[in-house]
């Protein structure tokens, strides 16, 4: 039986490293992960960011997983089997937290709703089914920061935009408060497919005061519910972690 082939072994290795790390290390820590020299990690990552398997954040030097990896894993995954894996969830998230719920995903480089469930109110609503959102919503900025691709509509980020993308990568979620239209607040959370790749993201969206506590915080309990269903769906998609 033919051996295997240690470049492509230690690649696999470092890959792993860079997608469970989300974004947060850099070559030595890489390199200490795996057990590999700081060149030859270095030399391995060069070759990924080649090919668009990890991209790397030019301001801290940390790695995390490409666009071009992210097409290999998310290929498979019809948007048609997005929505029905995650129906479920949707409805009794959007029952629980009182308020409307989108599911988006990147369609050329936009965030695009896929889904939507209306709050469980008699208020007049209008479906969102297939609107691009802003990269600065709740849903968009989850999209960006774990796909780390920037949206076709902004040419260039603007200040701090970075800074907070990495705060959504190091809590797992993301939230708006009135960016994105005017006196309504929004929680995002990430969907996981089988890889460990974000497909893409699950949120609630209401009144700024439905969303945010008197201390202008995302009220605890509706992360918990949002991040919570992001999760089951993730499951139902075959993700483990």
């Amino acid at each position: 039986m033919p051996g295997t082939v240690q470049s492509i072994e230690r690649a696999a290795a470092i890959l792993q490293v860079v997608a469970a790390s989300h974004g947060t290390l850099g070559v030595t820590d890489i390199a200490e992960a795996v057990g590999l020299a700081k060149t030859t990690t270095h030399s391995l990552l060069r070759t990924l960011l080649l090919v668009g398997f990890v991209d790397q954040d030019r301001a801290t030097g940390h790695y995390a997983l490409g666009t071009g990896l992210l097409r290999l894993g998310s290929s498979h995954l019809d948007v048609n089997e997005l929505r029905a894996r995650s129906s479920n969830w949707a409805d009794a998230l959007a029952s629980r937290s009182g308020q409307s719920v989108r599911l988006a995903t990147l369609v050329g480089g936009q965030a695009v709703v896929v889904h939507h469930v209306f709050r469980p109110d008699d208020s007049a609503q209008v479906l969102d089914l297939g609107t691009a959102l802003p990269a600065h919503s709740a849903l968009g900025m989850v999209l960006q920061a774990f796909a780390v691709q920037r949206p076709a509509a902004a040419p260039r980020p603007p200040d701090g935009w970075r800074e907070e993308l990495a705060a959504v990568r190091s809590r797992g979620w993301a939230a708006e408060r009135g960016e994105h239209a005017a006196g309504e607040g929004g929680l995002a959370a990430p969907v996981r497919g089988a890889t460990g790749l974000v497909v893409g993201a699950l949120g609630v969206s209401g009144p700024v005061t439905a969303v945010f506590d008197g201390r202008r915080q995302p009220r605890s309990s509706l992360v918990a519910m949002v991040t919570d269903a992001a999760s089951a769906v993730s499951r139902e998609l075959g993700h483990g972690g």
